[in-house]
């Protein structure tokens, strides 16, 4: 997910909050916004008052883990915001709230590449 498929500075996540449109869940809110790109770009936002930095490095790695697996269509700027429940949820409940709020955004295609773990 590194390099070009990655929002870099401070003017490309401007653009997308500031054009995008905005949906939320309990454990995330996503900003998306048409790139006009050959591929999807992501960006995530894990906030200090999330958790503490082991915390919010176990978030982005999630967070990371389920939008590489995620089947999405080129040409979209994606931003995930975690909010403060997402520290307490796991991976399944994660991947659950960002399907569907791709969904609803018209960004999702369908179901995870490989296999989802089984949530407890």
């Amino acid at each position: 997910m590194r390099g070009e498929k990655t929002l870099t500075g401070k003017a490309q996540f401007d653009l997308v909050y500031d054009k995008g449109r905005s949906l939320a869940a309990r454990e995330v809110v996503i900003k998306t916004l048409p790139n006009g790109l050959d591929f999807t770009r992501y960006g995530l936002t894990v906030s200090r008052r999330v958790g503490k930095a082991v915390v919010r490095n176990k978030i982005k790695r999630r967070l990371r883990q389920i939008l590489r697996l995620a089947k999405l269509p080129p040409g979209w700027d994606v931003i995930i915001i975690a909010r403060n429940p997402a520290a307490s949820s796991d991976y399944a409940t994660l991947g659950k709230s960002i399907e569907k709020l791709l969904g609803r955004a018209g960004v999702f295609m369908g179901e995870h590449e490989g296999n989802r773990p089984v949530a407890d």
